[in-house]
């Protein structure tokens, strides 16, 4: 399915895997946003992408012209800048990491080859959990350079941690330097020696208190499973993030996230992690290096541990 528009952002392709809740709302954040010049959305429910594709053309009048084109074919991704990858299974209540894992490890096999025969070129921003794993999953079965595969990681855990810090230090988020580091998931941790705001340590702001930092650091890793409870899904909050990823690649922003990528370091191995990195046209610009205390070396190293866990399960299925 075609749906043709003009858009003034010519060549800016992105093609989405996936229209379940996370795909299809990301869609809808990036045809607001007016970045791109064609939207591909793929399932394997081809019915579900062309009726996503019909109904975001019907509010285009009001939105940057953009073209949506639709269907469960992988020749769509041909020509995109960007493919995110947000097609997988969904955790369901009592089904543990591991068996999550394997069935989306199981997915990726079959998708990622597909992407490839169809596209060389792109970028492979993933979406899918047990995060970072499937960020290694996808960076090994691309073959891809690995400044071209990278996970949205913990930039939304950043985000619900700078949201929460302005609410309880009655500041603007946008003026809170401050990032979750590590594994996108329960081992993540907040780098509060060097979080700040304004410019201002986080330890001489007023209302600081450890305990404070503490309660933040726990609210923000258990606020996904409140939304899951009231709602059954979290899509918006991360749409924003892929449009906000997709931005500052296809402009070239220099922006640093804390995204998913591969870390080659011979003390920790071979894995995909969070850390702050800068993005730009060409996927990651660099790593910035992280100078931990001795209690976040701990933690880093807790969520080092918990990730080649992951790696080690997929390598058991053949990997």
């Amino acid at each position: 399915m075609s749906i043709n528009s003009v858009n003034n952002f010519l060549n800016n392709k992105i093609a989405i895997i996936g229209t379940g809740f996370v795909g299809s709302t990301a869609a809808y954040a990036l045809m607001l946003d007016g970045i791109v010049s064609q939207i591909a959305l793929i399932d394997q429910d081809a019915k579900v992408a062309n009726g996503h594709a019909l109904d975001l053309v019907h509010g285009m009048q009001f939105t940057n012209s953009t073209k949506i084109i639709s269907g469960d074919s992988y020749e769509l991704v041909a020509d995109a800048k960007i493919v995110i990858i947000t097609a997988g299974h969904a955790q369901k209540t009592g089904e543990s990491r591991s068996e999550l894992l394997k069935a989306n490890f199981k997915i990726y096999k079959n998708i990622i080859p597909e992407i490839i025969k169809h596209n060389k070129n792109c970028i492979l921003l993933v979406v899918t959990n047990p995060l970072d794993v499937m960020t290694y999953i996808t960076y090994k079965l691309s073959g891809f350079d690995p400044c071209r595969v990278f996970g949205t990681g913990t930039v939304l855990d950043t985000s619900r941690l700078r949201y929460l810090m302005g609410q309880e230090f009655k500041v603007s988020p946008k003026d809170i330097n401050a990032f979750i580091l590590g594994e996108h998931g329960d081992s993540q941790f907040v780098w509060w020696s060097h979080a700040n705001i304004a410019g201002v340590p986080i330890n001489k702001f007023s209302g600081y208190s450890p305990e404070l930092l503490e309660k933040l650091h726990k609210k923000v890793r258990d606020l996904v499973y409140e939304v899951i409870n009231k709602k059954g899904a979290t899509y918006f909050a991360i749409a924003t993030v892929i449009s906000k990823i997709v931005r500052a690649i296809l402009t070239d922003q220099a922006r640093v996230f804390s995204v998913s990528s591969v870390l080659h370091n011979k003390n920790y191995g071979d894995l995909c992690i969070s850390q702050p990195t800068i993005v730009r046209s060409k996927g990651i610009c660099s790593v910035l290096e992280i100078d931990l205390d001795e209690q976040e070396k701990v933690l880093w190293q807790n969520s080092v541990n918990k990730i080649k866990k992951e790696i080690e399960i997929i390598k058991e299925l053949g990997f």
